[in-house]
């Protein structure tokens, strides 16, 4: 029974380190948004992130591959342990406060909200102080039996391997909604046909009894709240909730605009072909990279046109704009090449991948 519940441990946390360590820049822009000011406030990290990114998965496949093969057991089950009190101390402050909507602890791969990141840091938390338990009488040996220590440092170079593929080009394994073959067009579709419903929400109190009742907006008129003098909104309590869950999509982000705030997103999803050179961050941007970016593209038979975070960043093509978090949704790399066919993702690279293509 413990060994099947060790194996279950250690099998969720090298998922997770996997799906992490197949796009480590998209984990690193998650830590980013912990360290930013409206989070941790630790701007001076956010140029480290990549590096505590690397260092934070490693840690934890390396500690799921060891408890999977009861490799210093014991010592791995406490660390285990302390790093599953880190990751609920960071979803707990992510869900309590409602800063951080997607933890990323399984990448783009399986999304949860803050809460349910919390409890699930809570289950495995509890499961290996259950398994630190049933090992407590284990006799630790000081020599790790023939073979695990040359398994182990096999798998470490496997991932070392996906790890540098996700920096230096895509990710291996692509579980992002952007993924090649996403039709744009047929998505945004389908989330204008299909568009989540909100109501209004107002905190009613009886001036006379001091009930306080939640009344939702078509309520507060045909039940006419507002005629009855002893029926006040409590200021600061009115909240607009979804009543109606509609087509839920990551591309509900993807919204292009010129430099005068005009939706173009429409336009551009209506072309033949069309290649995107996007830049999330312009100030970091290497301009000579992106000068032969620009080049090569206008050597295409396409339409070209260049999205970032500032109305005048590229010198050759026609400049749109986009919101930096959205477009990290999109790019890895900084320039990064988007080719759309009518709305379809035909092709996604790195800039320096697209100039040796």
């Amino acid at each position: 029974m413990r060994s099947i519940l060790r194996y279950i441990v250690a099998l969720i946390f090298i998922a997770s380190g996997f799906v992490k360590a197949v796009d480590l820049k998209g984990f690193s822009f998650k830590l980013e948004e912990y360290f930013s000011p409206v989070v941790f406030d630790l701007p001076f990290l956010e140029k480290y992130a990549l590096a505590f990114a690397i260092g934070v998965v490693l840690l934890e496949l390396v500690l799921g591959f060891m408890l999977l093969l009861k490799i210093k057991l014991k010592q791995t089950l406490y660390a285990l342990i302390a790093l599953c009190i880190f990751f609920g101390f960071l979803t707990f402050y992510s869900a309590y406060y409602n800063v951080v909507t997607d933890c990323g602890c399984f990448g783009d791969a399986l999304k949860f909200t803050p809460w349910q990141s919390f409890w699930k840091d809570i289950t495995l938390l509890v499961l290996l102080i259950i398994l630190a338990f049933l090992y407590r009488k284990r006799e630790e040996s000081e020599v790790v039996r023939f073979g695990k220590i040359p398994l182990l440092g096999v798998f470490i170079l496997i991932m070392l391997f996906v790890m540098f593929c996700g920096i230096v080009h895509e990710p291996m394994i692509d579980f992002r909604a952007y993924a090649i073959g996403t039709d744009l067009a047929a998505e945004k579709k389908k989330i204008s046909d299909n568009p989540s419903q909100y109501k209004t929400f107002y905190s009613l109190k009886n001036l006379k009894t001091g009930e306080v009742k939640k009344v939702n907006q078509d309520d507060y008129i045909n039940k006419e709240y507002w005629k009855d003098a002893n029926w006040q909104i409590e200021d600061g309590k009115t909240t607009s909730e979804i009543v109606k869950k509609g087509y839920e999509s990551e591309i509900s982000k993807f919204k292009i605009e010129d430099n005068h705030g005009n939706d173009v997103t429409g336009n551009i999803l209506d072309e033949p072909k069309v290649i995107l050179v996007f830049t999330y961050k312009p100030k970091d941007a290497d301009p000579e990279l992106v000068k032969k970016t620009e080049i090569k593209a206008l050597t295409e038979k396409a339409k070209v046109y260049g999205v970032s975070t500032q109305p005048d960043f590229y010198k050759q093509i026609p400049n749109y704009m986009m919101d930096e978090v959205a477009i990290k949704t999109i790019a890895r790399s900084n320039p990064f090449i988007l080719v759309l066919e009518k709305g379809k993702i035909v092709e996604k690279l790195g800039a320096k991948d697209y100039l040796n293509n």
